[in-house]
C-alpha cells in the first residue's frame, strides 16, 4: 500500500543514512503543514511513518492534514514509538500481560507471542512511604520497610524484565518517572530500525505530559490503553482542538514556575480544554527554561488537557547538552526538525482553534487548595482564604492567633494543647502538619529546588526552625537533585530544618505520606480539628494527602519551607513574621527569600552534566537489596494462590470466543449517586485503609495484620483486594448513603451497607447497577483500576453530565457503557434520587459513536422520567472493545484469531 503523501528522505546518523517521512514535501504540495501547530505536524507524521492501508488509512492522513481550527469529528490512529510506566499502574499492567500470556497458552497459544512490541521502561517510584522523616535514618528506614512490604511485586517486575522482550525495569530508589524521563529517557527525535522518527509515548500516569517540555508528545492513558499500545494495538481518538497559550513577559523577583503553573491551570481550567490539545508559544516562552516548561507540561492532567506541547527549539538543546545527551543525537535533533517543519519558527503562520494569552510578568507568588489543584488562592490573600473555607465549610468563625484559649467556645477556631514526649504544643485549626518537598512537577526544576535550599540556610542562619507539629521531608525525583544540592552547600540547612531526604519516589504527591505521629493523629481525631499541608505537588483532592487532613495547598518548595517554619496556613507573611529568633526579633518572610540573582547564579555554579552521567549510568542497577532480590523465571508465571499482592486477573480466565450479545439494560438500580469533580481518587484509592474497611477485613481473613496492610496502590496485582477498595475513599459524598465514605443503600431491602456488600448483593440477584454523576466524572490520575474496580462491581453504565479524559476512556475499555446528560440537563434538573428503577434502550439495536440513547426512570409512586443521553462510546474502535466486553480482550481474540 502507497499514500501520495509518504516521502521518503534520509538523514546521515550513526554513519548510514536514516529514513524519514517528509514533511516539506506534503508542505510543498499542499500549502497546509505550515499552518498546523506543532503537535498536530507530530501526529500526521507518526500517521503516515505507521500507514499499512487497513488500520491507518488514507482517510487518517487527510483527517490530520486537513485539520482546521475547528476539526472534524473523526478519529485517528495514534501509534507511540514507547510506554513509560509507574509500579503502581505498571505492577496491574504487568499481571494484565502475564494473564493474557497464560491464557493464550491455555488455549494451545506460544506464550512468547504475547511480548511488548515497543519499549517499555517501568520506573519503581510509587511505592515508598514516608513512615520516617526528620533525621539521618529515614531514607535507609523507609527504603527497609518499602522492600519488606513490597518483595512479592518487585519479584513480578523482575521475572517480567527477563521473560518480556522490549521491557526494563528502573529499581525503587532511582527517582521519579518522569523525571528519569526528562532527564535520561527522552530522545527528542529515535533512531530506530533505519528509520527518523519523533519521539513519543503514553504513560500509565496521568502526569507523562511533563515530558511535552522537552519537545516530545506524550500523555497519559489508563493500563489497558498501555498495554493495547504496547501489544501493537493503535490508539484511536478524536482530532483535537489545540488552544494556543500565548505567553509575553517574563517572570518578576520574587516568583517561581511553580507560581506560574498554578496561574495557567486556572486560567486553562476556566477556559476549559478537556479533551484538547493546549500548544505553548510567543516571545515569553524564549524565557522559559526546559525545567520551566516540563513544570507546566507536568500539570495538563489538572488543566485538564491531553497535552501541554512545547515545540523543539534552541533551549530544547541547551537542556539536551546541560542532561548529558550525547553530542550527536543533540546534532540530529536539531537537523531532523529544521529539516522536517519540527523547529520551533513561524509561530505566526500557525492556525490555532482558541488563543489565550498570559503575560507572565502579572504572576503572584500563588497557592492552589484546598481540594483542587485549580483553585488559585494567592499567597498575599491565604489567610482571608482559610477565614472563608472555616466558615462557610466549617461553620467555625475565625479568632486570630494571638486571641485563641486552649478551650475555645463552640462555633468557632478549634485548638487544643499536644502532650507529646518530651514538649508540649499548640495545636488547631490551620495548622500546618505536614510539608513536603515533592513531586517531579517541582524537584525537576533546579530553580526552585535550589532556591528552597537557601531559604532555608537563610532560615538557620537567623536561628529559625520548623514547628514541632509539622512532618517534614524532602523526596528528590533524581539523585542528580541531591547532588547539586549537596555542591550548594544547602542540603545541610534542609536538614537542620528536618527536611531530610525520605526517598526517591511520589511520596506524599500519590499519598505515601505515612502516618502522622500519634499524638497529633489522636489530637486531630478528638478534636476534630481542620489541619493542612503544604506540599510542592501536582494534586491535593481531598484525603488523597492524608485521611486526617481536610486542607491541602500547592505550592512552590520555597513556600513549602516557609510555611513548614510558621506552622499554620493563617498567616500573612507581608504583615506577620514567619518566626522569632531565639532574641525574640521578629524573621519576616521577605528576610530569608533568595534573589532571582542569587538564585540563578547558583543553579548556575552547581548543576553538572556529570551528575546525569554518573547517576544515569547505573540507573538499572539498583541498590544490593534489588540485586539480591529472587525472581520466577520461565515464559509463564506461577502464580502463588497464598499471595494478596498478585493474583491472575480475572478479565481472561476462560474467555469466550464469542462476542457477548449486546442488550439493552434493563431493571437497573443505582448504586452510587455523585456530585461534580468526583476523582479517580475518590473511585480507586492509592492510601492505606483500615481494617474494619472491606479491604481490611479481607486481608484480616487471608491471615495479614493491619500493620502490613500496605496501601490500595501496592495492592493493584489483587483483583480481590481492589474490588473491595473501589469507592472506599473517606471522602466520597454518595447520595443514597447518610455518611460520608464507601456507603450506600441496597434498595431492594433499604438497608445501608458498604458499597462492596451492596453490589455482592445486586449481582447475586442479577440486577444491574448505575451511577449518577455531575460534572468532570472520574478526574485526577490515569487509573485504570477506578476503571476496573466499576466493571468487577457488576456497574453497567455510568451517566454523567461531563467526564475528564482518561477515565471516560477506560470505562470504554472496560466495556462499560459511558453516558453522558444532555447539556443542560442533569440527575437533580430531571428530578432524579437514585431511587428509581432504571431502563436504557438503543444499545441492542446496535451502537453508533455519541448516538443518543433513551432512559426511562420510573419511580417507587410509578411515575415515569424519560430522558435521552449521549452514548460516549467516541469511535468505531471503541464500540468494538465494547462488544468485546473491553480493550485486552479483544486484543487477545485477535491473538487467537493469527494462531487459528
Amino acid at each position: 500500500m502507497s499514500n501520495p503523501f509518504r516521502i521518503e528522505k534520509t538523514l546521515p546518523y550513526q554513519g548510514q543514512d536514516q529514513v524519514y517521512y517528509d514533511l516539506k514535501s506534503v508542505e510543498a504540495a499542499t500549502g497546509k503543514v505550515s499552518k498546523l501547530p506543532f503537535s498536530i505536524r507530530v501526529l500526521l507524521e507518526n500517521a503516515l511513518r505507521n500507514y499499512d492501508g487497513f488500520a491507518i488509512t488514507d482517510e487518517h492522513i487527510d483527517t490530520i492534514l486537513n485539520w482546521t481550527p475547528k476539526p472534524v469529528e473523526k478519529e485517528i490512529p495514534y501509534m507511540p514509538a514507547r510506554v513509560l510506566m509507574q509500579d503502581f499502574t505498571g505492577v496491574p499492567a504487568v499481571v494484565d500481560i502475564a494473564s493474557i500470556r497464560a491464557e493464550y497458552a491455555r488455549k494451545g497459544g506460544d506464550p512468547e507471542k504475547i511480548n511488548p512490541l515497543i519499549p517499555v521502561d517501568l520506573v519503581i517510584d510509587h511505592s515508598v512511604v514516608i513512615e520516617y522523616f526528620g533525621t539521618d535514618y529515614a531514607y535507609d528506614k523507609n527504603v527497609d520497610i518499602e522492600y519488606e512490604r513490597n518483595s512479592e511485586r518487585y519479584q513480578l517486575l523482575k521475572w517480567a524484565q527477563k521473560a518480556f522482550r522490549n521491557f526494563t525495569v528502573v529499581p525503587p530508589g532511582m527517582g521519579i518517572c518522569h523525571q528519569v524521563n526528562l532527564e535520561y529517557l527522552a530522545q527528542a527525535v529515535i533512531a530506530r530500525d533505519g528509520k527518523l522518527f519523533p519521539d513519543t509515548l503514553v504513560g500509565t500516569d496521568s502526569h507523562t505530559p511533563m515530558v511535552n517540555g522537552i519537545g516530545v508528545i506524550g500523555w497519559g492513558v489508563g493500563g489497558i490503553e498501555a498495554e493495547a499500545a504496547l501489544l501493537g494495538q493503535p490508539l484511536f481518538f478524536l482530532l483535537p482542538e489545540v488552544i494556543g497559550l500565548r505567553l509575553t513577559g517574563k517572570l518578576q523577583p520574587g516568583t517561581t514556575a511553580t507560581d506560574m503553573v498554578l496561574t495557567i491551570a486556572n486560567l486553562l481550567r476556566k477556559f476549559g480544554v478537556v479533551n484538547k490539545f493546549v500548544e505553548v508559544f510567543g516571545p515569553g516562552l524564549d524565557n522559559l527554561s526546559v525545567p520551566d516548561r516540563a513544570t507546566i507540561g507536568n500539570m495538563s492532567p489538572e488543566f485538564g488537557c491531553t497535552v501541554s506541547f512545547f515545540p523543539i527549539d534552541g533551549r530544547t538543546l541547551d537542556y539536551m547538552r546541560a542532561s548529558n545527551r550525547p553530542a550527536e543525537l543533540v546534532d540530529l535533533v536539531e537537523r531532523y526538525c529544521k529539516a522536517n517543519l519540527m523547529w520551533r519558527e513561524n509561530e505566526d503562520a500557525i492556525q490555532y482553534s482558541h488563543v489565550l494569552e498570559l503575560d507572565l510578568s502579572t504572576v503572584q507568588p500563588t497557592l492552589a487548595g484546598p481540594s483542587r489543584p485549580q483553585d488559585k488562592v494567592l499567597l498575599s490573600d491565604i489567610k482571608n482564604s482559610f477565614s472563608g473555607i472555616l466558615d462557610k465549610t466549617y461553620q467555625r468563625s475565625y479568632v486570630p492567633a494571638a486571641e485563641r484559649k486552649s478551650a475555645p467556645p463552640n462555633g468557632t477556631l478549634r485548638t487544643t494543647e499536644v502532650n507529646a514526649p518530651g514538649s508540649k504544643y499548640p495545636l488547631g485549626d490551620g495548622s500546618v502538619v505536614i510539608a513536603s518537598i515533592t513531586s517531579c512537577t517541582n524537584t525537576s526544576n533546579p530553580d526552585v529546588m535550589v532556591g528552597a535550599g537557601l531559604l532555608a540556610r537563610k532560615a538557620v542562619e537567623r536561628g529559625l526552625n520548623t514547628k514541632p507539629w509539622v512532618k517534614t521531608s524532602l523526596a528528590p525525583g533524581s539523585k542528580v537533585v541531591t547532588d547539586y544540592l549537596v555542591r550548594a552547600d544547602v542540603l545541610e540547612s534542609l536538614e537542620a530544618l528536618k527536611f531530610h531526604v525520605v526517598g526517591y519516589g511520589c511520596t506524599t504527591c500519590i499519598g505515601n505520606s505515612g502516618p502522622l505521629n500519634p499524638p497529633i493523629a489522636n489530637a486531630i481525631d478528638e478534636n476534630d480539628l481542620v489541619v493542612a499541608s503544604v506540599l510542592s505537588g501536582n494534586r491535593n483532592f481531598e484525603a488523597r494527602i492524608h485521611n486526617q487532613i481536610k486542607l491541602n495547598y500547592l505550592m512552590s518548595p520555597m513556600l513549602v519551607v516557609a510555611f513548614a517554619l510558621a506552622g499554620r496556613v493563617d498567616i500573612n507573611f507581608d504583615e506577620e513574621p514567619v518566626g522569632y529568633d531565639p532574641n525574640d526579633q521578629p524573621v519576616f518572610l521577605k528576610d530569608i527569600w533568595p534573589s532571582t540573582e542569587e538564585i540563578k547564579a547558583t543553579v548556575g555554579r552547581v548543576t553538572k552534566s556529570e551528575d546525569y552521567a554518573k547517576n544515569y549510568g547505573e540507573i538499572f542497577e539498583g541498590n544490593e537489596q534489588w540485586q539480591e532480590l529472587t525472581a520466577p523465571t520461565g515464559q509463564l508465571f506461577q502464580w502463588d494462590e497464598s499471595s494478596t499482592y498478585i493474583k491472575e486477573a480475572p478479565f481472561f480466565h476462560n474467555l469466550p470466543t464469542e462476542l457477548r450479545k449486546m442488550e439493552d439494560i434493563r431493571e437497573a438500580r443505582a448504586i452510587l449517586v455523585l456530585g461534580d469533580s468526583i476523582t479517580t481518587d475518590h473511585i480507586s484509592p492509592a492510601g492505606n485503609f483500615k481494617e474494619g474497611t472491606p479491604a481490611g477485613k479481607y486481608l484480616k481473613s487471608r491471615g495479614v495484620e493491619p500493620a502490613d496492610f500496605n496501601s490500595y496502590g501496592s495492592r493493584r496485582g489483587h483483583d480481590e483486594v481492589m474490588i473491595r477498595g473501589t469507592f472506599a475513599n473517606v471522602r466520597i459524598k454518595n447520595r443514597l448513603a447518610s455518611k460520608e465514605g464507601g456507603f450506600t443503600t441496597y434498595l431492594p431491602t433499604g438497608e445501608e451497607t458498604t458499597i462492596f456488600e451492596a453490589a455482592t448483593q445486586y449481582k447475586a440477584a442479577n440486577i444491574p447497577t448505575l451511577i449518577l454523576a455531575g460534572k468532570e466524572y472520574g478526574s485526577g490520575s490515569s487509573r485504570d483500576w477506578a476503571a476496573k474496580g466499576t466493571f468487577l462491581l457488576g456497574i453497567k453504565t455510568v451517566i454523567a453530565e461531563t467526564y475528564e479524559r482518561i477515565h471516560r476512556s477506560n470505562l470504554a475499555g472496560m466495556g462499560v457503557l459511558p453516558l453522558q446528560f444532555k447539556p443542560g440537563e442533569s440527575a437533580i434538573s430531571l428530578g432524579l434520587s437514585g431511587s428509581e428503577v432504571f431502563e436504557i434502550a438503543g444499545i441492542e439495536a446496535g451502537l453508533k459513536p455519541n448516538q443518543d440513547l433513551t432512559v426511562k426512570a420510573t419511580k417507587v409512586s410509578g411515575e415515569t422520567i424519560e430522558f435521552k443521553v449521549i452514548c460516549r462510546l467516541d469511535s468505531e474502535i471503541e464500540i468494538e472493545y465494547y462488544k468485546h466486553g473491553g480493550i485486552l480482550q479483544y486484543v487477545l481474540r485477535k491473538f487467537l484469531e493469527k494462531r487459528a
